[in-house]
């Protein structure tokens, strides 16, 4: 039986015997319930992703839930049968970035499920128990599954630190930045604007919580208090920061190609705005995410359009990928 994806070189791929490892000392085997195709998937798949972050032959998959079905010695054994998703980052835990809880900054080197080590993209996964977080026994899996990106949206949240009744603002409307709704939206806003290209997100940015939707080709206000970019575009952090009141708070979550627009440091310094900016989820942003989805604050289901079998990878990724707007998240199901 082929129940594992392995992407060998660029643009090379095939399905192979999946032969579950067995975890030693301090490590969980998670049978995989559920993973997610995201743009680093299909740049690892398309050779686009940056030296030293992707290592070939490599099994894709950072994107996922499942439940655990063995652990091996030193972990609570009561972890069996738990529900669970889990950080990517193997940090190191011994340097300073990692003592001051900053993982995703590890001065050990970049090491990440799914692209340096074996990722979801396979029956089973098996990883450091201490990279797991535990969902209740009802949780949604499926749903579940895209705890991840979520957990990177509730970095930007927190450090955005959005108070009840400022106005708030979200520019982007792929997954990303549905998720920014929802996390801003659980602070009590007075107002919540959503910002994109996409005429057709406009309903389930209010179904979110949005109390506006704008295209970036409309008259944009330029008095928000906090504004979180997820869009990654070129212009995106410009058109973010022109939100901005003086004294405003930016939070950047997209990653552009070479070439975007930069934002004024006159500008910036100016208007004295913060800016932050989040690359991944460190362990307080993953608990966070996760009290608010058992909390019933945070409902990723919607943004699931497709759910595919594992030997349908290509597929996947051509799904992904092809700007369609019928197309939200795309799951394959190991």
């Amino acid at each position: 039986m082929r129940n594992a994806v392995v992407v060998e070189a660029p643009g090379e791929h095939r399905l192979v015997e999946h032969i579950p490892r067995e975890p030693a000392a301090g490590e969980a085997l998670v049978r995989v319930h559920a993973v997610g195709i995201c743009g680093s998937d299909r740049e690892v798949y398309q050779g686009n992703r940056p030296e030293g972050y992707v290592r070939y032959p490599l099994t894709p998959g950072h994107e996922w839930s499942g439940t655990v079905e063995a652990v091996g010695s030193e972990v609570p054994a009561a972890l069996v049968g738990r529900k669970v998703v889990g950080e990517g980052f193997r940090n190191c835990q011994v340097c300073d970035r990692c003592h001051a809880g900053e993982t995703t900054l590890c001065t050990a080197g970049y090491e990440e499920t799914g692209f340096t080590q074996p990722g979801a993209m396979a029956t089973t996964l098996t990883l450091p128990a201490r990279l797991l977080h535990a969902l209740s026994d009802d949780a949604d899996l499926t749903a579940a599954a895209l705890l991840e990106p979520a957990a990177c949206i509730a970095a930007a949240a927190l450090k955005a630190n959005a108070r009840p009744g400022e106005r708030v603002a979200v520019v982007g409307t792929g997954t990303l930045g549905m998720f920014g709704v929802q996390f801003l939206r659980a602070g009590s806003p007075s107002e919540l604007l959503v910002v994109g290209t996409r005429r057709d997100r406009a309903e389930l940015a209010t179904a979110f919580g949005a109390t506006d939707f704008r295209t970036r080709d409309q008259e944009l206000p330029d008095d928000f208090d906090v504004v979180i970019e997820t869009a990654g575009s070129a212009s995106a952090a410009t058109t973010a920061a022109s939100l901005l009141r003086r004294g405003g708070r930016l939070v950047l979550t997209g990653i552009p190609a070479a070439g975007a627009d930069g934002l004024d440091p006159t500008d910036l310094v100016v208007r004295q705005l913060e800016v932050h900016t989040v690359f991944g989820a460190p362990p307080a942003a993953w608990a966070h995410t996760v009290r608010v989805f058992g909390a019933g604050l945070l409902d990723p289901a919607p943004l699931v359009t497709h759910e595919l079998p594992l030997d349908q990878f290509s597929q996947a990724i051509d799904l992904a990928g092809s700007g369609d707007p019928k197309v939200g998240k795309v799951l394959l199901r190991p």
